[in-house]
């Protein structure tokens, strides 16, 4: 049994710290997850707490990881970690049973599980966490009181840091296919023999009055007097997708995409919601246009805001470049920052920037 005790003790500690500090690299990354569990249980208005909520779930994480690793308010730390793990099962079950969220987002973008992945991984894990509830009395501290104090002090402290450093700059660490080095074209390459999606198409005839559903194989059209009422397409199981799938930039409804990323050097502005972004970034980034422009390098701002929008911001601030559309999703996904800035290579990201670190326009003109 006090074998089983350590085990359960160390497993549940560490993987909670290495869960929240995965996602605290990427707090705007997990609040957007957040909001998409919000949407689907209908609770749009939290979204408007995402990324507190946040940044809360990724510090009490890495906190009571660390509490039970050294054994610090067992019985408070027991009864966090079975309430949230029974929250949280709940949520990978709802979402793997009725196929509402893809991704739990429990490791970031550094580890995908699919919805029943993750449901297991709580369970397995309810299993350790019961474990540690059922025997809280006997897990004794590794320190004494006043030095539990100062360890979990120094721990919140930290964390605290890290979520602010990461959100005032960019990830410490970036998963995401568009880290640096990372070539967009061929992120977007399909390989040929490439699984493809299983796809089921259920027909739905009237028939004496009363609307059925078939399948292809039953061929409903040649029943006698059968009358086509709809057509569904079911996904039975998904193929390949590339790491890229949805880069795209279009001006004036024309795709220019091609001609941005063969280009020998170009600089992205990311500015995915306009009303967002910050203004005092986006007035820099004129003289970044006007140096890029007397240069002959390629520099294109990319928004996924309407025409109406975008031309009222630029009027209210004397912006000059001019913004053409990419997909909301896919910019925020590029860059965690409003504006962002990305310098490509012949379509290979050679470097990313949060606004609070934008280097001189002589630097990045050189």
């Amino acid at each position: 049994m006090r074998i089983s005790l350590i085990i359960s003790r160390f497993l549940v500690g560490v993987l909670f710290i290495i869960s929240g500090l995965i996602k605290a690299n990427d707090t705007i990354g997990f609040s957007y997850k957040l909001a998409e569990y919000f949407e689907v249980f209908g609770m749009e208005w939290l979204s408007a707490f995402a990324l507190l909520i946040a940044v809360s779930i990724c510090v009490f994480e890495i906190l009571l990881g660390t509490m039970l690793l050294i054994g610090s308010r067992i019985k408070f730390v027991s009864w966090s970690l079975l309430l949230m793990i029974v929250f949280f099962t709940f949520l990978t079950f709802f979402s793997a049973y009725f196929n509402k969220v893809t991704d739990c987002g429990c490791f970031g973008d550094a580890l995908k599980l699919t919805p029943w992945q993750s449901f297991t991984k709580d369970m397995v894990l309810l299993f350790f966490i019961l474990l540690l509830f059922k025997s809280q009395n006997k897990i004794q501290s590794l320190f004494t009181k006043k030095a539990e104090n100062k360890i979990n002090l120094l721990t919140l402290l930290l964390s605290c840091y890290f979520v602010w450093h990461t959100y005032s700059h960019l990830p410490a660490k970036d998963f995401r296919p568009y880290a640096i080095g990372e070539n967009i074209p061929e992120g977007m390459l399909i390989p040929k023999d490439a699984k493809q999606d299983i796809i089921e198409d259920i027909w739905y005839y009237e028939i004496n009055g009363e609307t059925q559903q078939f399948t292809t194989e039953q061929e409903p059209w040649k029943i006698e007097g059968a009358k086509y009422v709809d057509r569904k397409t079911k996904l039975i199981e998904k193929g390949y997708e590339p790491p890229i799938h949805d880069f795209s930039i279009s001006k004036d409804e024309v795709d220019i995409t091609d001609s941005i990323l063969s280009a020998k050097k170009a600089y992205l502005v990311i500015a995915y919601n306009i009303k967002k972004t910050n203004v005092e970034a986006s007035k820099k980034l004129t003289d970044l246009y006007l140096a890029c422009e007397k240069k002959g390098i390629t520099f294109v701002a990319l928004s996924a805001s309407s025409d109406e929008l975008i031309d009222v911001f630029r009027h209210e601030n004397n912006i000059m470049f001019p913004y053409n559309f990419t997909d909301e999703t896919t910019l925020k996904t590029i860059v965690r920052s409003n504006p962002g800035l990305v310098k490509i290579e012949e379509g290979t990201i050679r470097g990313k920037w949060h606004f609070n670190d934008f280097p001189s326009i002589e630097k990045l003109t050189k």
